[in-house]
């Protein structure tokens, strides 16, 4: 059951850990309903310029790259797919590849409650002091998204990726919400608009499913232009294409809904018809990207078929538009993905790109 709320619909059971209790997980990611149309396979013309323009700007690119060991205490419980051997799978891959030593270590070290409070309510705060396994956890996973704001604001790195758990775009005003606590990239734009005074944030969110607590959080709000690719009839069963924003924010949230099985194509198509030409014109001064890499093939949670090469192309996609507004600033913040080895894997393929290697 669904019910109406903020102009988009949301789930009348408040976590998706309702979900995993009456559904398979292997199914819990799977489309429900008739898909809308899918959007064009044919590559707009400007995509074609990506690589050239990544690599144009990659000779001076420092990334960063936030970690610490206390995200891995984050439990929900045993057996549940957003685990800490999610975490464990990154940190192994990216040393193995040497990404480690490759980026720079940024330690999470602001205190993060003032700006948790700009986009949740105190109700919701002392929802989730009840509801977490360890509540600093979760606060701990937003200061190190803003300590990689602070770093790529100050142009201490040209980019940075936040490999924090718990994830956050799904949380909103009523609790944990889809494994989600604190919405970290909401708050990141917030941090960034008040600390830096930004004028135009841009929130990429590639995620399988919709950042429902993201677009939330950004409604209304002409400063925030928000971009979604996601399966519509999956869970949180938000994020249709008509839910554009409202008031001075109409226009400012771009919901693209995919089909079962989208591919590279598919998802890229999206990219450079809907994204690019509205992230030219928007103009943003920092770019954040909500980095799920649940939209991938062979998804224990998803039904989508995207390949490193693609997120590959999605990164270059991004980067791109930050290097003609945003002076190259992009935060990348990991969201979803629960084949833990095909996350590390594609956590390993966008730091790579980040990096310009």
């Amino acid at each position: 059951m669904f019910y109406r709320s903020r102009s988009y619909w949301t789930c009348s059971k408040c976590s998706r850990r309702h979900f995993l209790k009456t559904a398979s997980w292997a199914a819990l990611g799977l489309c429900v309903g008739p898909f809308l149309t899918s959007l064009s396979c044919a590559l707009a013309s400007e995509g074609k310029d990506t690589t050239a323009k990544a690599k144009k700007h990659a000779g001076s690119t420092t990334t960063g790259l936030v970690s610490d060991d206390r995200y891995l205490s984050h439990t929900l419980g045993e057996g549940h797919p957003e685990s800490p051997e999610r975490l464990k799978a990154i940190l192994r891959q990216l040393k193995s590849s040497g990404l480690d030593k490759a980026t720079k270590s940024i330690a999470p070290s602001v205190d993060p409650i003032s700006y948790i409070r700009t986009v949740h309510p105190e109700a919701h705060i002392n929802r989730i002091a009840e509801q977490a396994h360890d509540e600093s956890i979760c606060r701990l996973a937003v200061s190190g998204v803003l300590d990689a704001v602070d770093a790529v604001c100050s142009g201490e790195v040209s980019n940075a990726f936040c490999a924090v758990r718990p994830p956050g775009h799904h949380a909103s005003n009523r609790g944990e919400h889809g494994f989600c606590f604190y919405n970290n990239v909401a708050i990141a734009a917030r941090y960034a608009q008040e600390k830096y005074k930004l004028d135009r944030i841009l929130i990429v969110d590639w995620d399988y499913h919709h950042g429902d607590g993201t677009e939330w959080a950004f409604y209304d709000d002409p400063t925030v232009l928000f971009f979604s690719t996601h399966a519509l009839y999956a869970f949180p069963g938000t994020g249709a294409a008509n839910k554009t924003g409202e008031g001075k924010g109409k226009g400012f949230n771009i919901n693209v809904p995919l089909p079962r099985g989208t591919d590279d194509k598919k998802i890229i198509s999206a990219f450079t018809e809907r994204l690019v030409p509205a992230a030219n014109q928007f103009r943003p001064d920092l770019v954040l990207i909500s980095a799920g890499f649940d939209s991938k093939k062979d998804d224990l949670l998803g039904d989508f078929a995207v390949t490193d090469a693609g997120f590959v192309e999605l990164t270059k996609l991004v980067m791109s538009i930050a290097a003609d507004h945003s002076s190259s600033r992009i935060v990348s913040i990991l969201e979803g993905g629960y084949n833990t080895k095909g996350l590390a894997l594609a956590v390993e393929s966008h730091v790579k790109t980040l990096l310009g290697t």
